[in-house]
């Protein structure tokens, strides 16, 4: 948790400036909603409490806003679409993986995916620890090392370790869901398994390769991210998972293509009868957009949301002509906005922003938690 410094704002001052946000933003859609009557009660909170409660709405605005300047993400066109579930009221690891049970059934929603966030009780400012999600995603695969046979997604070798020395047992598959990791003050770190029909699933196929549904490829249909604080008005929710839906490359171009993920561009260019030993027959390029083709026609055969790359950057550069006639600028980290297959076919390719930070928004948290709460110290 931070604390003010001669350069760093208070409290008081940060939830200020956010209730000047929403003067200018919320208050005109909700007649009922006296800023300066809020103002006073925050103030008088933070004198008797230490700390302040944000209302329903503050918190919702807040969140999607937390999203309109989230810098990575290219899909923040629907911000206002966003959803909140609050959950701030949850007092024990049981009573909140259940609230994540019923958050990913929502956001689910069958395969409609809905943009949401699931919003814990923020930590203190003068306790600094609260309720902590340890996993990096909610939904993902484990990853097992030599004596697992290599098996499932490097990306979460460390976590798998973690939590089996936990004393959670994977079956040793390629695409194992990991359990989820509750650390809340006052109670032992605990784990919880994903009861069947809880994390919708996509089976890959191609619309052409009959083939590549030997491959046995899968992903998980929502996307949840679950490693990042929400900051708003001072106040930081360091469990507030939230979701929107996959872009296809995510899933096609890094996720099962990285040389250090599934990478399985090679066993696709060997299927696809391409020289391997030739770099100037493109293998990479030409099994990469047959991945990726697969996993846009999967996704859709299967009624789950997503997004091409095309038209997402389409929808990005909407954004930015939206945000322009709202008087506010864009800022965007271009490296992670411009989409990692065809880059240069798209708009964002061409355009530049400010990497400013602003807030509210979701902020990456240190995971040296997992080290100290791991009963045989292994992360």
């Amino acid at each position: 948790m931070r604390r003010p410094t001669s350069s760093q704002p208070s409290l008081l001052e940060e939830a200020e400036a956010f209730l000047s946000l929403t003067e200018r933003e919320l208050a005109p859609r909700l007649p009922a909603y006296d800023v300066r009557q809020r103002l006073s009660q925050v103030r008088s909170e933070i004198e008797q409490e230490g700390t302040y409660r944000h209302t329903e709405d503050e918190l919702l605005f807040g969140a999607q806003v937390a999203w309109r300047n989230s810098n990575r993400c290219l899909g923040r066109l629907p911000w206002r679409s966003l959803q909140i579930l609050d959950y701030r009221s949850k007092s024990s690891p049981e009573s909140v993986f259940r609230s994540l049970r019923e958050y990913v059934r929502f956001a689910t929603n069958d395969g409609r995916i809905r943009p949401a966030i699931a919003v814990f009780a923020p930590a203190h400012p003068d306790q600094g620890e609260s309720v902590q999600i340890l996993n990096s995603k909610l939904i993902r695969y484990a990853g097992y090392g030599e004596e697992r046979g290599f098996k499932g997604d490097p990306d979460e070798r460390a976590f798998t370790a973690y939590c089996e020395a936990l004393g959670w047992r994977g079956p040793g598959s390629d695409f194992d869901l990991l359990p989820v990791v509750i650390d809340m003050p006052g109670h032992d770190v605990a784990w919880f398994e994903w009861e069947p029909g809880d994390a919708m699933e996509v089976l890959l196929t191609h619309p052409d390769l009959e083939w590549f549904s030997e491959l046995a490829l899968r992903w998980y249909a929502v996307p949840i991210v679950s490693n990042m604080t929400l900051g708003i008005g001072g106040l930081e929710y360091t469990a507030a998972p939230f979701n929107g839906w996959f872009m296809g490359t995510e899933v096609g171009a890094r996720n099962l293509s990285d040389v250090g993920r599934y990478n399985v561009l090679p066993e696709i260019a060997e299927r696809m009868h391409l020289d391997t030993a030739d770099q100037v027959a493109l293998w990479r390029d030409r099994a990469l957009v047959e991945l990726n083709t697969a996993v846009l026609h999967s996704f859709s055969e299967a009624g789950v949301r997503m997004v091409d790359h095309h038209t997402a950057s389409a929808q990005f550069m909407k954004f930015c002509r939206d945000e322009d006639r709202s008087g506010r600028s864009v800022t965007g980290d271009w490296a992670w906005l411009v989409p990692p297959l065809s880059g240069s076919a798209t708009e964002v390719f061409h355009q530049d922003w400010d990497n400013e930070i602003r807030s509210p928004g979701f902020f990456y948290r240190d995971h040296s938690r997992l080290g100290r709460s791991c009963p045989a110290g292994g992360g």
